[in-house]
């Protein structure tokens, strides 16, 4: 495929990727903003833009025009043949795939993403994979914008199983679009992307540790499990550190970013547990949609933490976290004007 020819679209499964599997199942990718009801009704620019300042009045006019832009072009722009890609954050990974139809206003498809495309979908790239400069265009919080030709070719290599050209670096078509706070939101983005790569990078033991030390920055005594068989239990946390005091929580870690946690295993976590215990399963492969519904009917409260959930419970926490860890993950914060 020619892709200095060929047009390739991000469209963002909405806040996190949440709506990646959705897309993906249902063969779609779609944008939100309910108010403004079907677009193939209301015409030009300004009829629209007429309307989006009807319904948020109180909006800066920067933010309208950049919505409103965004808009247009998913409903104008964006096109049979043309290439797309969407996100799932928690996976990391590419979803990559065809526009297959034209606009479509289907407020019962995927709600509150009611503006709709359908998409033949080939194939995911993992993040990991990317070169940096991919990741940075990449990184932009804007629902849709289209993707620079070197950055569409590095995806379409390696979703072919081919090597990679060098590149040198992408321009961001989407920054000239973004207002101060856009910018902001984009960066936020562009540093939880850039610590879930360190955190990616981790050993399974060092993974071990980071989960205790979140633990313990969280207010609890964690220790390891010793090596060996352990029916389950990587991680045991309480308030007393012996696990005599409630909650006695013990935590599964698997760090194996690119295979997901299905519903077996979780069957085997809670097979080895006791009816006070609160379950912990961490995996940065994610989990299927099997291994949450046999989470949500456990007897015992179980929550599965996938590697968005660790990093930014982390990240809220991090003030807390002691030497070790903080030596294992070194972050710094950073400060932006208002």
């Amino acid at each position: 495929m020619n892709t200095d020819e060929t047009t390739g679209w991000m469209v963002r499964a909405a806040t996190g990727g949440r709506l990646a599997d959705e897309f993906w199942d249902k063969a779609v990718v779609a944008i939100g903003w309910e108010e403004l009801g079907d677009l193939s009704t209301l015409g030009t620019k300004e009829a629209v833009l007429a309307k989006a300042r009807e319904i948020h009045p109180e909006a800066p006019e920067g933010r309208i025009k950049t919505a409103v832009s965004q808009q247009l072009r998913f409903r104008d722009e964006v096109a049979a043949g043309d290439r797309v890609v969407t996100y799932d954050s928690g996976r990391r990974q590419y979803h990559v795939g065809t526009i297959a139809g034209p606009y479509q206003h289907d407020p019962e498809r995927i709600p509150p993403c009611e503006h709709v495309r359908a998409v033949e979908w080939e194939g995911s790239v993992s993040r990991d994979d990317l070169s940096q400069p991919a990741r940075n265009t990449l990184g932009s919080t804007l629902t849709l914008f289209r993707l620079p030709p070197e950055v569409l070719s590095e995806i379409e290599h390696l979703l072919h199983g081919e090597q990679v050209p060098a590149m040198e670096g992408a321009l961001q078509d989407a920054e000239a679009e973004e207002d101060e706070l856009a910018r902001l939101q984009r960066y936020r983005q562009e540093a939880f992307e850039i610590v879930k790569d360190r955190v990616i990078r981790l050993g399974h033991e060092e993974m071990e540790e980071l989960v205790a030390g979140l633990l313990r920055a969280m207010g609890y005594r964690a220790s390891l499990s010793p090596q060996g068989p352990d029916r389950g239990v990587d991680v045991l946390a309480s308030p007393d550190g012996f696990g005599f005091e409630s909650p006695r929580i013990v935590a599964q870690v698997k760090h194996r970013p690119k295979s997901t946690i299905g519903a077996a295993e979780i069957r085997d976590f809670l097979g080895g547990r006791h009816a006070d215990d609160k379950g912990l399963y961490v995996s940065t492969g994610g989990f299927t949609r099997e291994a949450q519904y046999e989470a949500e009917r456990a007897k015992i409260p179980l929550f599965l933490m996938d590697l968005n959930g660790l990093v930014q419970t982390l990240m809220e926490h991090y003030e807390g976290a002691d030497a070790d860890t903080r030596t294992l993950l070194p972050l710094t914060r950073l400060y932006w004007p208002l």
